[in-house]
């Protein structure tokens, strides 16, 4: 990794810019900014929540009907509110900071998110997956699942094959109130309680993900990793660092950045831009754009002053070859065992090149792949074989109860 004093190193990535073919020799740099492109966007999403209860409830869908006007999505909202789990504040949830620091009061090696907003059954076989690389990978790590649905019987059951192990994992139930309470986000939130945001046609659950994520971090500091991302690799070197998803093959500039993986400091400053980006130009309509597009738009806009000699912030863009090794129109490659001696080369290699320094690991895609089954002797039945710890579901048809996000 190169750190850097500024927003972004003005290293180039053309050396680490690889085909699919290639076998390449990665390594993390950081990237130069530049004005990002406009390229489609499928970032991972997640079911909407379900009533709360024993973590077996029938999904209730966050989202308003279809064809309602702003006004009217903001009237079904207020009528609607009290449905929702999510936005209650109860005795569960009130517990929630104190559970926190009483968890990471113990011996950690690295403190972990995740976050789950659908029913504890679509806890699957892919995301036990993920949760055991974390493990694997970060042995003393303690991970917190932010979900109201999993800090239940069944949430706890799922989890138990972890735990079982003496691994450092809770599910806990978040206090949106509390959690948002003095940052940039508590009037924005708020007002979407009191019918005055219009929450779109995007499902809300999605979009409060993506502010979960940056409140947590803000709040206690460490690691966000999305439920779909597999760990290769120790995170305990990385800080204050972010993912470029993509980069201009010309250049080396990142063209997008994403928020599947974030790495920082509690209290970066770079968390407060974020939230205040959040809260200023929220938009439940268009997919992507409170998310992965709204980390993009503020780290291009801060470079941009950090040119003009008038701002600076300390934190790295890392390439893809971090955390998004494979592009979500390509995923589905690693999921195939090989058919000829040719793709069986192409395996080998790609699975050395996953295996090098430069990759903590590989986000799935699961808006892409979650209908895809992993195939033996496949780029990722090698490697999740090597970076998981219990090692079932591996090749298990994703299609039944444990359906993905």
């Amino acid at each position: 990794m190169v750190s850097s004093d500024n927003v972004v190193s003005s290293v180039s990535l053309r050396e680490v810019f690889i085909s699919e073919e290639a076998t390449p020799r990665p390594e993390v740099r950081a990237l130069r900014t530049t004005t990002s492109g406009k390229l489609q966007l499928h970032s991972v999403h997640e079911r909407t929540e379900g009533r709360r209860g024993d973590g077996l409830e029938v999904s209730l869908p966050l989202i308003a009907p279809l064809n309602m006007a702003d006004q009217e999505r903001m009237a079904w909202l207020r009528k609607n509110l009290q449905e929702f789990d999510i936005f209650k504040s109860d005795n569960l949830t009130r517990k929630f900071h104190g559970q926190v620091m009483k968890f990471f009061a113990s011996d950690c090696g690295g403190t972990f998110f995740m976050t789950w907003i659908s029913p504890a059954r679509f806890f699957g076989s892919r995301e036990l997956l993920a949760v055991e690389s974390l493990f694997k990978t970060n042995p003393g790590a303690c991970l917190i699942i932010l979900s109201r649905t999993l800090d239940s019987r069944a949430g706890h059951e799922v989890l138990k094959p972890i735990t079982n192990r003496g691994c450092k994992v809770i599910p806990l139930a978040p206090d949106l109130p509390s959690l948002f309470q003095k940052t940039p986000v508590e009037v924005w939130f708020d007002e979407l309680r009191s019918g005055k945001v219009d929450p779109g046609e995007i499902p809300l659950a999605q979009n409060l993900s993506n502010l979960i994520r940056l409140a947590v971090l803000y709040k206690y500091g460490g690691v966000y990793l999305d439920t779909d991302f597999i760990v290769f690799r120790d995170f305990t070197q990385l800080r204050n660092s972010i993912g470029a998803q993509s980069v201009d093959p010309v250049s080396g500039n990142w063209t997008r950045i994403n928020n599947a993986v974030m790495v920082f400091d509690r209290h970066h400053p770079l968390l407060v831009k974020f939230m205040r980006e959040y809260a200023s130009t929220f938009d439940g309509n268009k997919w992507g754009h409170n998310g992965p597009y709204l980390v993009s738009r503020v780290v291009e806009k801060i470079q941009e002053r950090r040119q003009r000699g008038s701002y600076a912030i300390n934190f790295t863009v890392l390439s893809p070859m971090a955390f998004y090794p494979v592009g979500w129109t390509r995923i589905g490659g690693l999921f195939e065992q090989p058919k000829s001696r040719f793709h069986e080369r192409w395996v080998e290699a790609k699975v050395a090149q996953l295996s090098g320094v430069g990759t903590y690991g590989v986000h799935l895609w699961n808006k892409q792949s979650r209908g895809f089954r992993i195939e033996e002797g496949s780029v990722l039945g090698r490697l999740i074989s090597n970076h998981c710890m219990i090692c079932e579901g591996i090749y298990r048809n994703p299609t039944g109860s444990s359906s993905l996000q």
